[in-house]
Formats: structure tokens, sequence, C-alpha cells
């Protein structure tokens, strides 16, 4: 009985989620990735690691003081330098922990479109899967519960694509740290360089709530530091489907 009602609940979950659509009416662009569980791109992969890695120079570039390097006792051979200028903020910024890992963070959210399907935080689907498990309802995906929240296929696959992205492009990473850092990383390093040539229009996508905060802010180019990872939705909103999610939406967000 209890599995009918699952059944039940899931089929109107994803019709809640159906309903997401943009109110004004506006048809959307139809997503032309095919469902499913897939690689992430080079262009996802290239976002979301200059994502992480101006967040964390962002927070380290409010830290005030200097450090000293040189060794020996001897204060003359010894340097100090200002510590949001230095080597050893990139140092800590990319290794300590690696960025890479921060990806680990993310989730697959299968009722969103292209990029944005990699975001923080639980998705719609898995919020209400929850819900029913506390609930006190047998949830069967096919895997154990407390493997739910583990970091899924693509997620993990993403990972292994930022450290290998890293180690190819440190030195254009070192590059636009001692520079002027007038572009983005996000232009500097993704489009200008591993991009060149090659699709590069997941980096610019945004949900509807980044574009009404950016108009919010001010103008409309894009500044430094504008992308960022597509925030999580509240409990009472719905992001836009393409159309509604399947059983197999859930199982690729495992």
């Amino acid at each position: 009985m209890r599995s009918v009602f699952v059944h039940i609940a899931l089929c109107l979950l994803f019709h809640r989620l159906a309903l997401g659509k943009d109110s004004k009416g506006e048809e959307e662009e139809e997503d032309e990735a095919p469902t499913g569980i897939r690689d992430p791109s080079p262009c996802e992969v290239c976002k979301y690691l200059a994502v992480e890695l101006e967040g964390r120079l962002e927070e380290t570039g409010k830290i005030g003081g200097y450090i000293e390097t040189g060794h020996g006792l001897d204060i003359k051979q010894k340097k100090r330098k200002e510590y949001k200028k230095s080597e050893l903020r990139l140092i800590e910024a990319l290794n300590e922990p690696h960025v890479c890992d921060k990806i680990l963070e993310y989730n697959v959210h299968a009722e969103r479109k292209k990029s944005l399907r990699y975001a923080k935080g639980q998705s719609e689907t898995m919020k209400t899967l929850h819900g029913l498990v506390n609930k006190g309802v047998n949830v069967e995906l096919g895997i154990p519960y407390e493997l739910w929240d583990q970091p899924s296929a693509e997620i993990t696959n993403m990972q292994r694509s930022c450290f290998t992205l890293v180690e190819e492009r440190e030195e254009n990473i070192e590059e636009w740290y001692w520079g002027d850092q007038q572009q983005s990383l996000l232009d500097y390093l993704c489009r200008d360089r591993v991009l060149k040539g090659k699709d590069s229009s997941c980096l610019y996508e945004q949900s509807d709530s980044d574009k009404d905060n950016k108009s919010k802010g001010g103008p409309e180019d894009r500044k430094k530091g504008d992308t960022a990872p597509t925030p999580t939705p509240t409990d009472n909103e719905v992001p836009p489907l393409a159309s509604p999610p399947t059983v197999d939406d859930v199982k690729d967000e495992l």
C-alpha cells in the first residue's frame, strides 16, 4: 500500500514541478542536452572551477596583514609582503584544501537545464523524497538511503576533470593572479584560453533569480565575479522546467 502511495506522491511531485514554468507564459528554449547521466562538458568544468577559485580569493582578499619571507636571524635578509599580494594566498586558495574538492559540494539538479543542473544544496526532488522518508514512507530508489546524498557519478567526474584542468592550466591561473585582474577568471581562463574557438555559452547561463539580482544591482554589463553558483531554491520556489522530470531523473541525482 505504501509503495502505491509513493508512486502517487512522486507523480504529484513531478506534476507540481512541471507547473513551475515561467508564469509569464513565455516559451523557454528547448534544452538540447539529452536527459540522463552525462559527462560534464569542458565549459561546465571550467565555469565551476573559476567560480570556486574566485570565491576563495575574494574571501582571502579581505584578510589584512603582512608575511615575512627569507631565512636566518638577520632582519635585513627578510622581506615583508602584503598577504593579499603574496604567492602564499594563491597557493592556499588552490591547495588548502584543493579547490576542486569544492566541486563535491555540488549536486545534480535534474529539473534544471544545461549547466544550471549543477548547484549546491539538495534538488527539489531530493528534498521531497527526504520529506516522505521523514514521514515514515518507504521510498525505494534502488540504493541504500545513506548513499542518497553522496556525490553522484557526474559530480565525481567533474571533480576529476577539475583536477586535470588545474594541472594543465596552472600557468594561466598564475598569469591571471599576478596580472591586473581586470578580466574575471571566467573570461581570462575559460573563454579566452581553455574554450577559445569552442562552445563557451554555458559560462553565462544564469537562473531567473540571478538575473533578477543583477538587474536590481545596477549596470547590465557583467563585471568580474558576477558569475556564481546557482543559488538553491527556497522551499516555496520551483525552478522552471523544460519538461516534467521522470523517475530516471531521480536516479541521475544519486
